[in-house]
């Protein structure tokens, strides 16, 4: 396994927790808390878009 399939299974793998922290913050917590759910999965996004764009040049 190569490099650029370590950052392409990491992204996945931000991706698909981003999604489950962002529907944890939607659908489970209602008040305040929701919202920080939300906040760090869209950070989730935010850094599997880094290493999607790290493939191929590292």
């Amino acid at each position: 396994m190569n490099k650029n399939t370590v950052l392409g299974w990491a992204t996945l793998i931000m991706i698909i927790m981003g999604l489950i922290l962002i529907a944890l913050g939607a659908f489970r917590y209602d008040d305040v808390a929701g919202w920080g759910f939300v906040a760090v999965g869209v950070g989730f996004f935010a850094n599997a878009w880094v290493f999607n764009a790290l493939k191929g040049r590292v």
